[in-house]
């Protein structure tokens, strides 16, 4: 796009539909993500909203329909701050959410994150080959539904497909919560002394992710999985029987306590690794941001998609935002033992949240464009978040903080995590969507101001959301709590891993011996590298560990399906345009499952019920177990041999059109 155009892009329209669905997706991910421990993306059922919704205005456009799905992806992202707050809540620190606070913990995190990624986006998305799965799905929905319209006969059939396995995969989440099907399958078993299982979910959001991400990171995460369930689960519930619980409460126990720790290390150590190798392209990256500055200045006119928000403006406002967050950091200690080390400990967060805010950016930033953000492990960052925001407390403190102050440490602690994980979560998202931008000739600089529009509208939503909640629900194990208690476990583990690393309790012994499987699987993958053999990268194996079975396995499942579509496009006439279509195919897979995630979050919601569709009871599981496994079984198969068939029926009737 050449830079004398000026098309539709950052309009007050756009911004204001952006901003409506990001209240509407916050809210709806945040009591899901308190309930189940998940969330759902929503870049992707943003940018179909917006196409049905703008397609009736006049001079709409495809950027346009980018802005809000930009505005929009921060719901999926920044509403995973409920996987640190509430602990505060848990802790006795909070009765409830206070709007000011909880607002400007979300605001300035979320802000400082997309700040940190400016000058990232020249690193890990223009001078990249990460594959950027929901990235190049969201650009594929935006650029079809505008080039469909206009009648091009290729876009109409990609568009077909793609509604077609949109209703597929929506169809499928709406009948397994009838409870006709069941959408996941496991058994549990002993082996010897221990005992393991195998899950999996029957997601075809999941599935189409794995397709995306494609062979090698389906390979590095299906290792990740057998050293998880094939290695560990079976050694350590042998060194842990639980005679009195089930088999399944027993290996769900031991991977919570020990496997997951193992996985965070094995994270971490695959992490800095990362950090390390992409040391240098960000460093390229920020010279050419400099590099742009300067030939603005110079009065040099840039091309559109080179235009991002000037270094200036990056560095004046992420300086800025240090003063109220210092606030935010006084506030917690305001009135306690701890007041009289204000000064240090208010300093020493600030410079916790500039330096390690901007290695997680980056960290987080390189997982979105291996997996995709919405698949992204954030909880596994908020977890090395407040173990390293516990070690600085005690390098400045040591451990002779009073009973009194071991409250407010521990809050402290949440606090300054959760500004880090605003910084992450919004990083992570953040270049996702530049790279839907680059591949749509979007205009950086608009796109991350977009984003800070949708983190302004998210940060207001969240705190009336999470009162709202805790009021009618509260949280489990805190007093008051009610039968339908929200479980909200990963806030639950971090307060309690805090806790722990403050008392000297920790689970280092796991973290260590991940520590120590992470450095393996790096010298691994540079081994098979300089072989030039299939690479195993080590985040994604560190993922194979960290997230649970039931998420990884069809993943995998995914990545090997997508492997085998790809090596049969590739022997057609028209292989890219075969291979256009396969993907089209996976992201209509995980658009009809994302949408009716939208929907049914509303349900249950407005019900406070999440079996309001359920048609049976639990009787009917068995029957519902085989009839899911068949019917899902059945549909993969018959979606991708329709692809297949379209595929070369397609370029049939293009060929005898000419």
């Amino acid at each position: 796009m050449s830079s004398g155009t000026t098309p539709a892009e950052l309009t007050w329209r756009g911004l204001l539909l952006g901003g409506a669905l990001t209240l509407l997706f916050t809210a709806a991910n945040v009591y899901l993500g308190l309930k189940v421990g998940l969330t759902f993306a929503t870049s992707i059922p943003a940018a179909v909203i917006s196409m049905a919704v703008l397609r009736h205005l006049p001079g709409a456009t495809v950027l346009e329909n980018n802005i809000v799905q930009t505005v929009a992806s921060a719901a999926g992202t920044l509403s995973a701050i409920i996987f640190v707050l509430p602990g505060l809540v848990m802790i006795g620190w909070w009765h409830g959410f206070p709007w000011l606070t909880t607002a400007g913990i979300t605001a300035t995190g979320g802000i400082l994150g997309v700040m940190f990624s400016v000058p990232l986006r020249r690193a890990l998305v223009v001078d990249s080959d990460l594959p950027y799965p929901e990235g190049r799905a969201a650009a594929e929905v935006l650029a079809l539904g505008t080039q469909g319209a206009a009648g091009q006969a290729d876009s109409a059939l990609g568009l077909r497909i793609l509604i077609w396995n949109s209703l597929a995969s929506a169809g499928f989440a709406i009948l397994a919560q009838t409870r006709l099907v069941l959408d996941s399958a496991a058994t549990w078993f002993r082996v010897g002394a221990g005992a393991t299982g195998i899950a999996g979910n029957l997601s075809f959001a999941l599935l189409g992710v794995g397709h995306l991400v494609g062979l090698s990171v389906g390979a590095a995460m299906a290792l990740g999985l057998v050293i998880a369930w094939v290695v560990l689960a079976p050694i350590l519930t042998a060194q842990q029987p639980m005679p009195d619980v089930s088999v399944e409460a027993w290996v769900g126990a031991v991977f919570r306590q020990e496997v997951r720790f193992f996985g965070a290390g094995v994270m971490g150590v695959a992490a800095i690794w990362t950090l390390i190798r992409i040391a240098r392209p960000v460093l390229g990256g920020i010279r050419s941001a400099l590099a742009a500055g300067r030939a603005r200045q110079a009065g040099a006119t840039l091309v559109l998609e080179e235009r991002d928000l000037p270094v200036t403006v990056v560095l004046l406002v992420s300086v800025s935002l240090l003063l109220p967050i210092g606030w935010l950091l006084w506030d917690v200690l305001a009135g306690t033992s701890l007041e009289r080390h204000g000064v240090l400990l208010v300093a020493g967060g600030l410079l916790f949240v500039g330096v390690i805010g901007l290695v997680v950016a980056a960290v987080t930033g390189y997982m979105a464009g291996l997996i995709g953000a919405s698949n992204s492990p954030v909880s596994g960052i908020g977890i090395l978040a407040a173990l390293a925001s516990s070690a600085m407390l005690l390098g400045l403190l040591g451990r002779d903080a009073d009973a009194q102050s071991s409250g407010a440490l521990v809050a402290y602690v949440l606090t300054v995590t959760g500004i880090v994980f605003s910084i992450c979560t919004i990083a992570n998202d953040n270049l996702q969507d530049l790279k839907t931008g680059q591949l749509v000739g979007a205009t950086p600089w608009k796109q991350q101001t977009a984003l800070i529009v949708g983190v302004v509208f998210g940060s207001a939503i969240i705190p009336p959301v999470l009162n709202v909640l805790a009021t009618s629900f509260g949280f489990v194990g805190t007093p008051g709590a009610g039968p339908n208690a929200l479980a909200a476990p990963q806030a639950g583990l971090i307060s309690t891993l805090a806790k722990g690393v403050l008392s000297g309790e920790g689970n280092w012994r796991m973290l260590g011996w991940g520590a120590a499987a992470g450095v393996g699987l790096v010298a691994l993958d540079e081994t098979l590298g300089r072989l030039k053999r299939l690479r195993i990268p080590p985040l994604a194996a560190a993922f194979g560990i960290y997230l649970p079975m039931k998420l990884i396995a069809p993943l995998v499942a995914g990545a090997l399906i997508g492997t085998v579509y790809e090596r049969w496009a590739r022997r057609q006439a028209d292989p890219e345009r075969a291979i256009r279509l396969g993907t089209l195919t996976a992201t209509g897979l995980i658009v009809g499952e994302s949408l009716w995630g939208v929907a049914f979050a509303l349900i249950v919601y407005v019900s406070g019920d999440d079996a309001a569709l359920a048609l049976v009871g639990d009787g009917f599981g068995g029957p519902a177990l085989i009839g899911g496994l068949v019917l899902f079984a059945g549909l993969t198969a018959g979606l991708y041999r329709q692809t297949r068939r379209l595929a070369v029926e397609g370029r049939r009737e293009e060929q005898s059109g000419r």
